[in-house]
């Protein structure tokens, strides 16, 4: 599945699971989010999705959970980030499912962070990843946590 052109799930409840969609347009703060990464994939089974780092603008980064254990890969630039004349060189899906999430001042750049368990708190849950969001002005500067994991180089 690729994380640029994923349709991800909206919001569901059954008897027993409960699906919670997170959405914002503001960045990440990078040191909150490594703080809050146990916590958010402990409370739920499976998490997904797509976000930005305030320290990374220009990456458009992939999140995948599953019983605890979470994955954040590097799965290449924001459309935004790139040249217009670069666009042509995207895929239409790519293209397609930027324009979907389009924003003026962010282009597609956008947290879509999906949550799925039993009993989820959606509340907390929504809390937690809000606490995450720099606060109006603010800049986290250049302390990144999840640099060794991003900015690993591939031995060749």
């Amino acid at each position: 599945m690729d994380p640029r052109t994923a349709r991800l799930p909206a919001d569901a409840r059954t008897e027993q699971i409960v699906t919670t969609v997170w959405h914002s347009r503001r960045p990440l703060h990078p040191g909150r989010l490594f703080e809050a990464v146990d916590e958010l994939v402990t409370e739920s089974v499976r998490s997904r999705g797509r976000f930005w780092l305030a320290t990374r603008p220009g990456q458009l980064l992939a999140w995948d959970a599953v019983a605890g254990i979470v994955s954040v890969e590097d799965a290449g630039p924001w459309l935004a980030a790139l040249p217009e004349a670069a666009w042509d060189l995207v895929s239409p899906a790519r293209r397609a499912a930027a324009a979907l999430d389009w924003d003026p001042e962010h282009g597609d750049r956008v947290q879509h962070l999906v949550f799925t368990g039993p009993d989820l708190d959606v509340i907390r849950l929504h809390g937690l990843l809000d606490s995450c969001l720099p606060a109006e002005g603010e800049h986290p500067g250049h302390d990144d946590p999840f640099a060794p994991i991003l900015d690993l180089k591939e031995i060749a």
